[in-house]
């Protein structure tokens, strides 16, 4: 049997002693240790003198001190305390300046005993999560990756290859994935370690152009060509001479500019719209694309003898989803970069919000987790990115076997929450230490009720958290399951 485990202890800050008893009560139902303190005075010297509580909860409105006051004073003392405000007044300014000054939420007079609980669960989970990320210490130097491309899955190895095979040359390159994937940072690679490195690199997004404006955008028009074109103006591929010119979605580009790319990449030379000179040009071309160029080719809508000049040599960008255990190293990166650039505090992710990355299916790819990571790294009270400031759809997808009940007693021989712990147990104040037996039995019986079979659900949950527990290391992941590196990596990618 494991050591039984303190109790989490609980601060209630409040100068009406009638609120202070109502909270005791409900707060001590779960055997949780409460003490109190009538003003914002007090409660900060209670915090300040140590051992700081688990969780704070704290009034607004008070004689002297006021509760945002105090606030402050205790995020100052302790910047991991977790706090939750108690008001009668549930106002715009009040929720604002809450979540303003680190609240980790607040709750609305009359209590709701039920809501009052489930709050106190949750704050007391982030909590655990805290401590979990606490001892976290980078595991990548971003100067390291100057490229912004991260990752170390087999898959980004052979994509790394092939950029350090193709620099040595101006071979024409066709880079491919799904929108999001990374393409665009490959290309630049690519320009950076090629002996044109020291030339222009210009991206140019064929989708975003206008047919009637992108022969313009390439290639240059004279003065009088056309209504507007009030002027001589310079092309993309004049500008870029010596250079790298990166033709993103090329395969949304017209036949008729498609045409005058291949006249580039057979003569090297241009005209521009209106003009009759030939202009030289030497411009390495790469050229990117999310569409199924072979079936365009098939159905005319691009140009087989393009298609075979630009696909000398192919780069495919894996979907995030095929490559999940590079998905802490992306975390990573991303935030140390936003703590550099001074966009966001929160430096670290906790365990459970990062399973709950590995577990999204990330339609969006590297691009939408970013996005993800930088509004999550807004969000956050403090250093440590938690569940909740995930996105709620993101959160949604956490099922019933991914977050442990806080209250739940310990398995025994193994020190740390059950992740399958029955509510019924978690709630139980004398229950039992909760033995991989018991928790199995309860799984057992809810295979009849589930609506889709267990255990699958089951693998892919340990799959994530142990590649979680382990920062991303999927060989550490396989050993601490007892399976094979292949056989996590099916895990994940299902």
């Amino acid at each position: 049997m494991s050591a039984p485990t303190k109790p989490p202890t609980i601060l209630v800050i409040d100068d009406d002693a009638e609120i202070r008893y109502s909270l005791n009560r409900v707060l001590s139902s779960r055997a949780w240790q409460v003490a109190e303190a009538a003003s914002g005075e007090q409660g900060v010297a209670l915090v300040k003198k140590g051992p700081p509580p688990d969780l704070v909860f704290l009034d607004i409105r008070m004689g002297g001190m006021s509760g945002l006051e105090a606030l402050q004073h205790i995020r100052s003392a302790n910047p991991k305390q977790l706090v939750i405000l108690m008001t009668a007044f549930g106002t715009a300014q009040t929720a604002i300046e809450a979540m303003k000054f680190g609240a980790f939420d607040y709750v609305m007079k009359p209590f709701d005993p039920a809501k009052v609980l489930a709050l106190a669960d949750n704050a007391l989970k982030a909590h655990a999560d805290l401590r979990a990320a606490g001892d976290q210490k980078p595991t990548l130097n971003i100067d390291d990756y100057r490229e912004g491309i991260v990752g170390s899955s087999p898959v980004m190895q052979d994509v790394f290859k092939v950029i350090g095979q193709v620099t040595a040359s101006d071979v024409t390159v066709m880079i491919t994935g799904e929108s999001g994937t990374g393409k665009e940072l490959v290309a630049r690679s690519i320009w950076k370690h090629s002996h044109r490195a020291g030339k222009p690199f210009i991206a140019v997004n064929c989708a975003a152009i206008p047919d009637n404006l992108i022969e313009s955008e390439l290639f240059g028009h004279e003065k009088g060509s056309f209504t507007g074109a009030t002027g001589q103006r310079l092309g993309k591929f004049e500008l870029c001479d010596g250079g790298t010119i990166f033709l993103d979605e090329i395969g949304d580009m017209a036949l008729a500019t498609q045409t005058k790319i291949l006249r580039v990449l057979q003569a090297g030379e241009i005209q521009r719209v209106g003009g009759t000179e030939t202009i030289k040009v030497d411009v390495r071309i790469l050229a990117a694309t999310n569409k199924d160029l072979e079936a365009m080719v098939k159905a005319k809508t691009f140009r087989e003898d393009l298609y075979y000049r630009l696909n000398v040599v192919r780069i495919k960008m894996p979907p995030l989803r095929e490559r999940p255990e590079d998905i802490p190293s992306i975390v990573e990166f991303c935030l140390q970069s936003l703590v550099k650039q001074r966009k966001a505090r929160a430096a670290k992710l906790a365990p459970e919000a990062l399973a709950v990355l590995v577990r999204h299916r990330w339609p969006g790819n590297v691009r939408e987790l970013e996005n993800v990571i930088y509004r999550s790294a807004v969000i956050a009270p403090g250093d440590t990115i938690l569940v909740k400031d995930l996105p709620a759809d993101l959160r949604a997808e956490v099922g019933p076997t991914a977050a442990p009940a806080l209250s739940a007693p310990a398995v025994a021989g193994t020190g740390s929450a059950s992740p399958f712990a029955p509510a019924a147990l978690a709630e139980e104040a004398d229950a039992p230490a909760l033995t991989v037996g018991t928790a199995l039995d309860y799984l057992f019986a809810q295979l009849k009720s589930a609506d889709a079979p267990l255990l699958p659900q089951i693998e892919r949950e340990l799959a994530a958290r142990a590649l979680a527990a382990e920062s991303g290391d999927a060989a550490k992941a396989a050993k601490l399951l007892g399976i094979t590196k292949p056989a996590l990596q099916k895990l994940l990618k299902e």
